[in-house]
Order: C-alpha cells, then sequence, then structure tokens
C-alpha cells in the first residue's frame, strides 16, 4: 500500500464518473471495509453503505436528487450515524478513512452534504430513528475528461487551493504561526491536514500547538450556512477529515498520540475547541 501522503495528495473530487464497471476484486476489498465496523476517537459508530445504482429504477434514480451535479456514477457511499455528542466529527472521520481506501483503489469520489434528496437515500439505506444521514459520496472510475459543470465547481470554489500554513496553525497563541521547521516531526501531519478536503472549500480549522505539553488543540474556524438542518453540521465533519489525514499520518510515520477533550485548553472568541491531540511519544 502506497505511503498515506501519497493517497492524499493524489484523492480529488470526482463529479464526473466513466461508465466502466468497478472490478469485481476492487468492490470486494472495498466492500468488506464499508461493512466492517467503525469507531470515531469520540466512540461513535457510524454505518455504511455501498448503493447500486443500476439496482434502482430510471424513475428512482432520478428522485435521488443529485441535481446534474454527478455524471454516470455507478454507487454512492451513504453514510448513517446516530445523534449524539461529536457524532459528526467521528462520522467525518470514520468516512473519510474509506474514501482514501477508494483512492488507493484507483476509484474517484466526492463529498456531498447538500446536493441530494435525503429521504430517497434514507430509504435505500433504512435510516432508523434517531439516525443522521449527513452525506452522500459517489463512486467510480473517474472519467478522462471531466464535465463543464464540474470545472465550474472546482474553479467557484478554489478547490485547487489551500490556505498557506500561517493561517491555520499557530504556536503557543494565535498571534504566532507555526513554521514547519517548529512543527518538527509533526510537519508532515499537518501539511496532509492542511490538504484535506472541506465543504466548498473553506478549510475551517485551525490548530494551536502547545509545546510545554506536547499538544496540539484543534479548534473549528466557522461560517454561516454549514449548519444544516437535520442537526447536521458540515463543518464539523471538516474537522473530523483534518483528524483523520493528521491521526492516519502520525501512525504511519511512527508518532503516538492519543484524542482527548482537554478542559484547559485556550479559550478564543472567534473560534469554537473540539479536541485535543496528546503526543505519547
Amino acid at each position: 500500500m502506497p505511503a498515506i501522503t501519497e493517497i492524499i495528495k493524489k484523492r480529488l473530487s470526482c463529479r464526473t464518473y466513466s461508465e466502466k464497471p468497478i472490478e469485481d476484486k476492487v468492490l470486494r476489498e472495498f466492500s468488506y471495509s464499508i461493512n466492517a465496523v467503525h469507531t470515531g476517537p469520540f466512540g461513535n459508530q457510524p454505518k455504511f453503505k455501498l448503493i447500486k445504482l443500476t439496482s434502482l429504477t430510471p424513475q428512482a434514480w432520478k428522485q435521488l436528487g443529485t441535481y446534474g451535479v454527478i455524471k454516470n456514477a455507478q454507487f454512492f457511499l451513504v453514510g448513517s450515524v446516530k445523534k449524539g455528542n461529536l457524532a459528526m466529527e467521528d462520522y467525518g472521520y470514520c468516512k473519510e478513512k474509506l474514501i482514501l481506501q477508494a483512492t488507493d483503489l484507483g476509484l474517484g469520489t466526492c463529498w456531498l452534504g447538500g446536493t441530494f434528496q435525503i429521504s430517497r437515500f434514507a430509504q435505500a439505506i433504512g435510516l432508523q430513528e434517531g439516525e443522521l444521514l449527513p452525506t452522500i459520496s459517489p463512486v467510480g472510475y473517474p472519467a478522462r475528461q471531466k464535465s463543464f459543470t464540474e470545472r465550474m465547481m472546482r474553479w467557484n470554489a478554489g478547490s485547487d487551493n489551500r490556505k498557506p500554513w500561517s493561517d491555520i496553525f499557530f504556536a503557543g497563541n494565535f498571534s504566532q504561526s507555526l513554521t514547519q521547521s517548529q512543527a518538527g516531526k509533526y510537519a508532515e501531519a499537518l501539511e496532509n491536514l492542511r490538504l484535506a478536503p472541506s465543504a466548498s472549500n473553506k478549510q475551517p480549522w485551525r490548530i494551536l500547538r502547545d509545546v510545554k505539553q506536547n499538544t496540539f488543540h484543534f479548534y473549528l474556524s466557522r461560517a454561516f450556512g454549514y449548519n444544516l438542518l437535520r442537526n447536521v453540521s458540515l463543518q464539523d465533519i471538516d474537522l473530523g477529515i483534518a483528524m483523520c489525514h493528521f491521526a492516519l499520518t502520525a501512525q504511519e510515520t511512527g508518532l503516538k498520540g492519543r484524542w482527548q477533550i482537554d478542559a484547559a485548553a485556550p479559550a478564543n472568541k472567534s473560534l469554537d475547541y473540539t479536541a485535543t491531540w496528546q503526543d505519547n511519544n
């Protein structure tokens, strides 16, 4: 398996798919992971299901309501999670692991959090009372050429651009940026976090390093309009995705640590504290 950094750099949001069927071997391997038990760092257990669109009638397919955003997708990865504390973060964390595996298998994916018909997908996966269906993701081989709609969406969102380190990583306090040299052994993990996908490419995460405590505090810089109805916050999911990139990279590079809630994490009026990575090396 390639290094996680290679996979993260390879992953792109794909909205236009080839009509080539997914190979049986690839489908079996991906399905095995999807059907496994998933537990996020805060204990929530999202469930995922791969829906084959050819099993639906043309009318049912139209009623799924992706509004012309997705072309030729044969499968959708759909996830659900019970309402609970930090459920969205755990959902994003666990689903991004599957997204990265799909990338490693040569498949394209795309996080969709608002452009689909909730009720139709909920019916397709048998959503239970007390569960939320935060996002869906098309799955398939990427088409060689992107549609005009996809090219325009990437341009409008600035999908190929990422904020510089100085905007999102801080040392000691939020007036002092963290440099890559100061990050030391965590530089690769933070860089891979910086490359994480987010709704409208807002990149809402902010990370504060406390050198004395050997910790990284994770915060959200919230933007208006990303708290959807049905108790789903897309930016909380975004933070879970970023945490996943950080933790997977740390693990692969031999860095030991754990997630915790730190009551002593510094407060900031414009940021919402979520969690802390405690370095155990």
